[in-house]
Formats: structure tokens, C-alpha cells, sequence
């Protein structure tokens, strides 16, 4: 049995990301116990109730010699929305994160397509390795707006035609384009996530330079933004040693 595809839905178009912090258990002091049984052993539950504050000095030494694991006794999950490109992008990163996508198997996938905004620099200069974006002219932003609204459209009509003709949603689902918006969750913890932000964000405390696409660096930028308020001295500590994953 299959479903009657609705006949009023209409392709809209989007040049943002959706994130959300859905749930969580992360804290400075969960930094602060993992290291400290190494020295203390039960003793080190007392630090779930002592300001990490004064602490801080602990966190940056652990940041700044790479010793990793305690930052991983914590965990934050996200919702996330954003086009299929960025997903695939995203799920290069393995380690330490788990992640549940809305499947084009069991739901009529929703016509929301992204086009990029009037600041997505478009043109790209230099040889590869050692290349930089431009912003584009008015004529190429105009081209590139149209030339995805129409084939987004277009896609989204035939892969319609199909649902509506009996055709499986997971066979008519091949003619959608990677530009199409997904949904996830995606769980981290703080370690798996600094690595992350490590190679998908451009930021001038970086001691090793990295050149994401925009797209996901925008998803980056606001998984950084809650993780930021959740674990400031873990967080400060990470800029502080040049943005490099413990």
C-alpha cells in the first residue's frame, strides 16, 4: 500500500540551517572527575560538586598536552536541518558520534530545496590546495537561483509523478537532488565534537588552517554557539590552544 502524495505541496527555498540542542549532559566538571581518578580514583566524584572554576588551569593543561579522554565523558545531542550534501559531508566524521536521518524509504520526503543566499561567496580561484572563494556577480547569483529553482522543481514534479503512479517512495526518491534539506540526530561528545570543528570552521585562533565548505561550517558555527555555553572553560581552553582537538 502506498500513499496518495499530497497535490498542494509546493517547493520552497531556503539559504539557512536549522540547529537545535535537544538534549544534554555536559559540563566543565565532567572534564574535571574522568581526569582525576587517575589520581584520586573515588575520591574524584567530589568534583561533581566543586566549582571548576577553580579548576580551569587543569583543563587548559589537558587541552594544551593532548590528553583526550576525559573530554569524551560527556554527551550533547543535536537536531539538525540541512541539504543532503552537507549530511554526507558531515558523516565523514565517525568517531565518537552517532547519528539518526530521516529516511526517503518510510516518509514522502518534503520539497524544501536550498539556494544559497546573497553573501555565499560562488567563484572559486586558484589551484586546488591553495584556492579562495570570491563573491560572484549579480548575474551569476541570478543564474545559479534560477537554474536550481527550476531543476528543484522540476524534480520534485517527477518524483511526484511517481508516488502518485504507485512507484515505491524509495525508487522515485533517486530523481531528488542532493540539494534537497534532510533532517538528523546527531550525538557527540566534546572531544569528537572539537575535532569536528576543527577541520569544518575557519577561525583565526586555528593553529591549523581548514577551508570547509560554507554550508556545513554553518552548522558547525551553531553546534559550536550551545557547546560554548554548556562547557565555557573547556571551550576557552580549546581557542586558547589553537583550536586543535585534544
Amino acid at each position: 500500500m502506498t500513499d496518495t502524495p499530497a497535490d498542494d505541496l509546493k517547493p520552497s527555498f531556503r539559504s539557512d540551517v536549522t540547529v537545535e540542542l535537544v538534549k544534554h549532559s555536559a559540563a566543565d566538571s565532567d572534564v574535571l572527575w574522568a581526569a582525576r581518578v587517575s589520581t584520586a580514583g573515588e575520591q574524584s566524584l567530589e568534583e561533581l560538586n566543586k566549582d571548576p572554576e577553580r579548576s580551569k588551569g587543569l583543563i587548559n593543561y589537558l587541552m594544551r598536552d593532548r590528553h583526550g579522554s576525559p573530554f569524551e565523558h560527556n554527551s550533547m545531542t543535536f537536531f539538525i536541518s540541512a541539504p543532503i550534501f552537507v549530511f554526507r559531508e558531515f558523516m565523514r566524521h565517525r568517531v565518537g558520534w552517532s547519528y539518526n536521518e530521516e529516511s526517503g524509504r518510510y516518509r514522502e520526503l518534503q520539497p524544501v530545496f536550498y539556494v544559497p543566499g546573497q553573501d555565499r561567496r560562488l567563484v572559486q580561484q586558484g589551484r586546488p590546495g591553495k584556492y579562495e572563494f570570491v563573491p560572484g556577480t549579480e548575474e551569476q547569483l541570478a543564474i545559479v537561483e534560477r537554474s536550481m529553482q527550476d531543476s528543484y522543481i522540476q524534480a520534485y514534479e517527477h518524483y511526484q509523478e511517481m508516488l502518485a503512479a504507485g512507484v515505491a517512495r524509495e525508487v522515485a526518491r533517486a530523481v531528488l537532488p542532493v540539494g534537497l534539506f534532510s533532517s538528523m540526530y546527531a550525538t557527540c561528545n566534546a572531544r569528537s565534537l572539537m575535532h569536528f570543528l576543527g577541520l569544518r570552521t575557519q577561525h583565526e585562533l586555528a593553529k591549523v588552517p581548514s577551508f570547509p565548505q560554507r554550508e556545513i561550517e554553518m552548522v558547525g558555527e551553531k553546534m559550536e554557539a550551545e557547546w560554548a555555553k554548556l562547557m565555557p572553560l573547556t571551550y576557552a581552553a580549546f581557542n586558547a590552544n589553537g583550536r586543535v582537538a585534544p
